[in-house]
């Protein structure tokens, strides 16, 4: 996932355009889009090409709310790689090179007492992103683009009320730039540090295999991880990743082809599965 200098910037030129385009009866065109969007056909479409890489014509497509349909008509993964992997464990993940460590269940009971997360402010493909992370990794992304700045600092630090919040982006910055794709994913890996129940832990374990561009079901991730009757358990456990985009919770949509809810904000839900199907399919 490449991820450009101007990327929030670009991000709220998006979400603009997005608001555009739901508001239209009918698709727009170049033409029309940009003279909405108060700017030049050129410009708007350079930076619309820059942050999604199809023209806006067909990025439309992927906006509507049969797309959703279609990916789970298309493109459902029923985790059967991952059933044979045991969920569990560290290893190289999908598009991005991560690994991980889960706290274990003692650990978390404390609700973070002993526990050091450093925290800083960092851009991302879709707008400023709060990021957490202890020694050990990465443990908490945010998304502030819906919420604010003030709402997403309050959601994380909830998480492990007992911890002591430290700020310090240069201390995650490294691990921020290869999670992102900023620098060659072939000088390291990204860690990251699952703080949660076991089960939510076992949930999210499930979420990490699912490949960019395609979905998974809330039914075929309960199943995944030996829990078949736990579908509105398992949506819960979604609901509470605390890793944005790395753990990649907007990828689970309902059986019936309904988006479901999103933690930080449905149009931002939209907008990255657009975005991850345009970029698939390009």
């Amino acid at each position: 996932m490449s991820v450009d200098p101007d990327q929030s910037y670009h991000y709220q030129i998006m979400r603009r355009a997005i608001g555009v385009i739901d508001a239209a009866e009918a698709p727009l065109s170049l033409q029309e889009l940009a003279a909405r969007m108060q700017m030049s056909p050129a410009h708007f479409q350079r930076i619309f090409s820059q942050w999604v890489g199809v023209s806006p014509k067909r990025y439309q497509q992927y906006l509507t709310m049969g797309h959703a349909r279609r990916l789970l008509a298309e493109r459902l993964t029923t985790l059967e790689a991952a059933q044979e992997l045991g969920l569990s464990g560290s290893g190289r993940l999908h598009d991005l090179f991560l690994r991980w460590e889960a706290m274990s269940p003692g650990e978390y009971a404390r609700r973070g007492a002993g526990l050091t997360v450093y925290w800083g402010w960092f851009d991302s493909p879709f707008g400023p992103s709060l990021v957490m992370g202890t020694e050990k990794g990465i443990c908490g992304i945010g998304l502030a683009g819906e919420i604010g700045a003030d709402a997403t600092m309050t959601d994380l630090r909830s998480r492990w009320p007992e911890a002591r919040f430290v700020e310090d982006a240069r201390m995650l910055r490294p691990w921020v730039e290869m999670a992102l794709g900023q620098v060659d994913a072939g000088r390291g890996t990204a860690p990251l540090y699952l703080i949660g129940a076991p089960f939510q832990i076992k949930v999210w374990e499930a979420l990490l295999q699912i490949p960019s561009g395609q979905v998974s079901s809330y039914g075929h991730i309960a199943s995944a991880i030996g829990a078949p009757r736990a579908v509105r358990a398992v949506g819960n456990a979604v609901g509470r990743n605390p890793v944005s985009l790395l753990i990649p919770c907007h990828r689970v949509l309902r059986k019936s082809g309904a988006l479901g809810g999103y933690h930080w904000g449905l149009p931002l839900k939209r907008a990255i599965l657009a975005r991850e199907s345009a970029r698939a399919e390009a």
